[in-house]
C-alpha cells in the first residue's frame, strides 16, 4: 500500500505508526514566514499612510494595470448585464434564489425572558453596519462567491456592503461578478485586490470609507493581511481563518469510484496547495479510484494544478467505517462527502466538518454553487471550532435588561452577597442606594 499513482499516496491506516498517521493528515504548509509577514506589513503601512495613492501604485505593481479610477460605475454594471447570455443570467439568478431561500430561514427573532418578577432580559440581533466582501479573481471570476457573501449581507440588512475584486489586464471586473453584485443590492464596487484591498477596507482611504468586518477568501497575502489587520485595527473583524481548499470522501465497497475521483479532482483543481483525501475500508475501491484519477485528471483544463494538489493527497485504507469516521473527525475537513450504502447511519457520528454532502448524488460542486448552503467554510481543521458562514456572521447580538424596583429588591440579596464575596463595594452600593429610599 506504499505505491503511488500521479503522486497520490496510498496508505494502510493499520500498518503505520501514530506519528505516521499524524503526518498523513497534515495539511500542506501555509506560508507563514517572516518574509511574508514583512511584505504584507509594508503594504498595509503604505495604504494607511498614502490612501488611494498607494492603491493605484500597488495595483500597477502587482496586477500590471494602471487604473484611472478605483470604482465601478452603474453604467458598467448595466453593460455587464447586457453582455451576458440569457443562459448565463438564468444560472446566476437560479443560484441567487437557492442561496437566498436557505439563508432566509436563518433569520433570528429577538428573545424576551422575565428571569424573575420585575427583571426583563432581552437578546437582540442587529445587522453589522458596514461589511466588505473580498472576491478573488485569479484564473477565473467567482460570481458564486459574490452570491455566498452578498446574499447573507443583503438579508441581514447591512447598511453598507462594499465589494472589492482584483481587475483584469483591462482594469475591469468580469461581467458575472458585476451582475451577481447587482442582484445582491451591492452598488459600491472597487477594482482592487490583494493585501492592499483588505487594508483599504480596514483603514479607509479617500475613496473607500472603512468597514467594520471583511469577508471572503484570498491568496496568502490576503489571508496574512486579514490576520494582521484584525489584530491592529480597533473594531475591525474578519470572517474566519482561511487556508487552502480541502475535501475528504468516505466511501465503502458500494461507492462509485468514478464519482469519488470526480469529487476529489473538483477540489484539487482549486489550487496546487489544495488537499483531497479518501477514507475507505475497501482496498478494491482505492485501486479503482486511483485508476479513475489517472483517467480523469488527463481531461482537465487545469490538469497541472490538480496533479500538484494530488502530491499532498491521500487514499487511506481503514479497518472499517467506524475507523473512517474516527479519522475524519480527527482531520476536520472543510468539505466532507459520504458515499456509502447507508450514509445516514454515519451522519450522527460525524462531528467535525464545515459542510457534509450525503449520498452518491450530492457532489461538493452543488454546495459550491446552487444547493443553497454557503461555500465559505473553515479549513485547516478549524471546522472543529468554527461554523460555516451564515446569516449570523453578518449580525451582532447584544442584550438589554430592564428592572423594576420590585425586581431589584428580588435580586438584592444575591447581588449584595456576591459583591461582598468579591470585595466590590461600589457595585454593592449601586444596588443598596436605590433601595434605601425613593430615587
Amino acid at each position: 500500500m506504499n505505491t503511488q499513482l500521479i503522486n497520490t499516496q496510498k496508505i494502510n491506516w493499520q500498518t503505520i505508526t501514530k506519528q505516521q498517521q499524524k503526518d498523513a493528515l497534515a495539511r500542506p504548509a501555509i506560508a507563514d514566514n517572516a518574509l511574508l509577514s514583512t511584505q504584507v506589513a509594508n503594504i498595509l503601512t503604505q495604504v494607511q499612510k498614502q490612501g488611494d495613492k498607494a492603491l493605484f501604485s500597488l495595483t500597477e505593481q502587482f496586477d500590471g494595470i494602471a487604473l484611472s479610477t478605483l470604482s465601478v460605475t452603474p453604467e458598467q454594471v448595466t453593460q455587464a448585464k447586457l453582455a451576458l447570455s440569457d443562459k448565463r443570467l438564468k444560472a446566476i439568478n437560479t443560484a441567487y434564489e437557492q442561496i437566498k431561500r436557505f439563508h432566509s430561514a436563518q433569520t433570528s427573532e429577538d428573545i424576551f425572558v422575565e428571569t424573575c418578577p420585575g427583571v426583563r432580559c432581552t437578546l437582540k440581533t442587529e445587522a453589522i453596519e458596514s461589511v466588505g466582501l473580498y472576491i478573488p479573481a485569479g484564473s477565473a471570476p467567482l460570481p458564486s462567491t459574490v452570491l455566498m457573501l452578498g446574499v447573507p449581507a443583503q438579508l441581514a440588512g447591512c447598511k453598507r456592503t462594499v465589494l472589492v475584486c482584483p481587475p483584469d489586464k483591462k482594469g475591469q471586473l468580469a461581467n458575472e461578478i458585476l451582475v451577481a453584485a447587482q442582484l445582491c443590492g451591492i452598488s459600491e464596487i472597487y477594482t482592487i485586490g490583494g493585501a492592499q484591498a483588505v487594508a483599504a477596507l480596514a483603514y479607509g482611504t479617500q475613496s473607500i470609507p472603512a468597514v467594520n468586518k471583511v469577508f471572503g477568501p484570498g491568496n496568502r497575502f490576503v489571508t496574512e493581511a486579514k490576520k494582521q489587520l484584525s489584530q491592529q485595527v480597533a473594531g475591525f473583524a474578519i470572517d474566519m481563518p482561511a487556508g487552502p481548499s480541502e475535501v475528504l470522501v468516505i466511501g465503502d465497497e458500494k461507492a462509485n469510484p468514478a464519482f469519488i475521483a470526480a469529487d476529489l479532482l473538483s477540489q484539487a483543481e482549486h489550487g496546487s496547495d489544495s488537499q483531497v483525501i479518501l477514507l475507505t475500508d475497501s482496498e478494491a475501491l482505492i485501486d479503482k479510484v486511483a485508476t479513475e484519477l489517472k483517467i480523469q485528471v488527463a481531461q482537465l483544463s487545469r490538469r497541472e494544478i490538480a496533479e500538484q494538489a494530488l502530491k499532498q493527497s491521500r487514499l487511506i485504507l481503514t479497518k472499517d467505517m467506524a475507523q473512517a469516521v474516527e479519522v475524519s473527525n480527527c482531520y476536520g475537513p472543510e468539505h466532507l462527502i459520504v458515499q456509502t450504502e447507508n450514509p445516514q447511519a454515519l451522519l450522527s457520528e460525524l462531528r467535525n466538518a464545515g459542510s457534509i454532502f450525503v449520498g452518491a448524488y450530492t457532489p461538493e460542486s452543488a454546495g459550491d454553487y446552487a444547493s443553497g448552503t454557503n461555500h465559505v467554510l473553515p479549513t485547516y481543521g478549524y471546522s472543529k471550532v468554527i461554523s460555516s458562514l451564515s446569516l449570523a456572521d453578518f449580525s451582532r447580538r447584544y442584550t438589554v435588561q430592564e428592572i423594576s424596583k420590585t425586581g431589584l429588591s428580588n435580586l438584592a440579596e444575591c447581588i449584595i452577597e456576591l459583591t461582598d464575596a468579591e470585595g466590590l463595594d461600589a457595585h454593592q452600593r449601586a444596588v443598596t442606594i436605590r433601595l434605601e429610599g425613593e430615587a
